[in-house]
């Protein structure tokens, strides 16, 4: 864990720095539990495929295990904190000695996924590539410089398929460089392994995904 500073906001966050000592920089943005194991977890394993990876605690030590605990979080939350947080992030990166040259990836999940959207509106020179899991925002793309790779459930009762459609074509309208995944028999969160809607199968074809994203557009 680290200190973050950014735009008189400060905060903390979970630094993973590859075995090699460089690579290109990745912002983790957790989902609406917080900044618990299963994200910082990904942070090593994304260190381990060589990228330095980041993730800010957007919920500033807080951690929720049940939906409930969630949502009572998320009425407590001030948008302020996490968008300096959210952009303060890529600087960290763009700035750190062990991230190579060359723009920066943002992977989110749920209510970070939402976040990985407007970061790429918001930092356009500087993120080249977003993953999102099962989360959406309705924003004009039309300065992002990203590629857009989502994994979402085919059948969702938190983010509908109209929502994620709608999305899709908003981005292709952009003329974005848009991939979308839809995984059958799946629900919200299948890729964490910490949650009951865990899905082994998805979540693995889902990484090697990510992986293979990841490397074409920041490498």
């Amino acid at each position: 864990m680290i200190q973050l500073q950014s735009d008189g906001v400060t905060g903390t966050g979970y630094l993973a720095i590859p075995p090699s000592l460089r690579g290109p920089g990745v912002v983790v943005l957790h989902a609406w539990w917080g900044l618990n194991d299963f994200f910082k977890g990904l942070c090593d394993k994304l260190a381990g495929e060589g990228f330095v990876s980041f993730a800010p605690d957007l919920h500033q030590g807080r951690i929720a295990s049940t939906i409930d605990a969630a949502k009572e979080l998320m009425a407590k939350h001030d948008l302020n904190p996490p968008m300096g947080l959210v952009t303060g992030a890529v600087d960290l990166l763009k700035s750190h000695p062990a991230v190579n040259g060359g723009k920066i990836g943002v992977i989110g999940f749920s209510m970070g996924g939402a976040w990985s959207l407007w970061l790429s509106t918001q930092k356009p020179e500087n993120v080249g590539a977003v993953v999102v899991f099962y989360g959406t925002w309705e924003l004009d793309f039309g300065k992002s410089q990203a590629a857009f790779l989502g994994h979402y459930a085919e059948t969702d009762e938190w983010e509908p398929t109209e929502a994620v459609k709608k999305l899709e074509d908003v981005l292709r309208s952009a003329k974005k460089n848009v991939e979308f995944h839809f995984y059958p028999g799946v629900k919200h969160w299948f890729f964490e392994e910490n949650r009951p809607e865990y899905n082994a199968e998805s979540a693995g074809l889902a990484w090697k995904r990510t992986i293979q994203f990841l490397n074409s557009n920041l490498r």
